[in-house]
């Protein structure tokens, strides 16, 4: 489950290196804000954070918040082998790692709906990390994954009605889906198969199909259980899962990217707002061109102007530590340090 020393590299530095499109000139314009704004959150986080590794407030104790948090800090190129945050991430990877069940669930605490919201993102981490920690950590993320992994696999394996087949819900044994558990997941295995894991190409393609089933063919739009229920905040979910699974440029990415343009503005103090700025974020950066040089200034402006004094940002359904790696994690998507968002550089080209 080791990256290449390719992949590894990627994250040594913490500054931004690609300069080349219009994309990278848009973060360019905005870098001398954003940087210090995801500093100032990162630090924040590193603050509150507790020696076993969870945090205070909302879910903080279960796995998902803590691998949310790591993520944010390793898409700013930090590691967890040197530098200020170090002991943040590893903190993270520990609390993961020694609360995973013998099934291969990781489950602590309270994680809202269901664990495999918790299960999915604490996955996508390990993945993630692997091949930037020390040999110990390698080693348990070795163990780790592959029980993770299979479980995600068997959940997506139960019996479900054709609406429901190919997604994912709230427990392993769950006989219905929807698109934002469903999303976590398809990226969890994503991530992994890039890795060099055994991921079967069927469970992704049927994952991909589960998503293509809840995307308006009119609107573009993707709903949660259907193709319009929540779509403000989930049609970026859907347009960032087709453009990492080999859908990159298609009438279907295209269409959902269109109905986003439409929608984003709607977001800032509805249900689900980080939520969706998150999706919206990853998803129009991998399309770029107009799609991300005129939503990029919009969310930078918009949401610099939210983060509170103290470095945090608040959401209202999950609470500040949810909130503010979120954030992070859309503000720092140019950087290209989490090999999961890795893009086409040659998509503003077009």
């Amino acid at each position: 489950m080791i990256k290449t020393q390719v992949l590894a590299a990627i994250a040594l530095t913490t500054s931004f290196v690609v300069a080349q499109g219009p994309a990278d000139e848009v973060f360019a314009a905005w870098q001398e804000r954003v940087d210090p704004a995801v500093e100032r959150a990162l630090d924040a986080l590193a603050r509150v954070q507790r020696d076993d590794g969870s945090f205070p407030e909302r879910y903080g104790d279960s796995t998902g918040i803590p691998a949310l948090v790591g993520m944010a800090f390793l898409s700013k190129g930090h590691l967890p082998t040197e530098g200020p945050y170090a002991e943040a991430i590893n903190r993270s990877l520990d609390f993961v790692l020694a609360n995973q069940r013998d099934d291969g669930l990781f489950e602590k605490g309270n994680a809202g709906s269901g664990p495999m919201y918790a299960h999915n993102i604490a996955t996508l981490f390990l993945s993630e990390a692997s091949g930037m920690v020390d040999p110990d950590r390698q080693s348990r993320i070795n163990r780790a994954l592959p029980k993770a992994l299979a479980l995600i696999y068997r959940a997506q394996q139960v019996n479900k009605s054709e609406n429901h087949r190919g997604g994912w819900r709230y427990h392993p044994g769950s006989r219905d889906s929807d698109t934002s558990c469903s999303g976590w997941a398809l990226m969890a295995l994503r991530s992994a198969k890039l890795n060099g894991a055994a991921v079967p190409d069927k469970a992704i393609e049927d994952a991909v199909a589960y998503l293509e089933r809840h995307q308006d063919p009119k609107t573009g739009s993707f709903g949660y259980t259907g193709r319009s229920d929540h779509a403000k905040s989930l049609t970026g979910m859907g347009l960032l899962c087709l453009e990492l699974c080999g859908r990159h440029g298609t009438d279907e990415t295209k269409l959902a990217a269109d109905y986003v343009m439409k929608t984003y503005r709607g977001l800032p103090d509805s249900q689900f707002e980080i939520y969706g700025i998150y999706y919206n974020a990853q998803g129009l950066f991998q399309l770029g061109g107009n799609y991300w040089s005129e939503f990029a200034p919009w969310m930078y402006e918009t949401y610099l102007e939210k983060q509170k004094p103290d470095g945090f940002w608040d959401s209202r359904e999950a609470g500040k530590i949810y909130g503010t790696s979120m954030m992070v994690l859309a503000f720092t998507v140019p950087h290209r340090q989490l090999p999961i968002y890795q893009r086409d550089e040659t998509v503003d080209e077009e």
